[in-house]
């Protein structure tokens, strides 16, 4: 028999990557580059989450880092698109 933390950790899986799927369909789909943008920062997040999931799961620090850096690189290609569609150039 399963433990309740097991379960609890395959649904949010599950969720997660449900979420992750219907994130990438609005980024295929998005009628506007807004929209994509913002389907790509939640894919991100979601991807960040997964990592998380799994570091409980397995029970390593690696999972952990990886979600760390995935918060990092995600945070700042965010606000680098955000800055591109408003002013139409990163560097100033």
């Amino acid at each position: 028999m399963q433990t309740l933390l097991e379960l609890a950790i395959g649904y949010a899986l599950v969720c997660v990557l449900v979420a992750m799927g219907l994130c990438a369909l609005r980024l295929l789909v998005g009628p506007s580059a807004h929209d994509r943008v913002l389907a790509l920062d939640t894919l991100w997040m979601s991807g960040m989450l997964l990592a998380l999931v799994l570091g409980v799961r397995f029970g390593t620090q690696v999972y952990f880092e990886v979600a760390i850096l995935i918060a990092l690189v995600g945070f700042v290609s965010t606000v680098a698109m955000a800055k591109f569609l408003m002013r139409g150039e990163i560097i100033e």
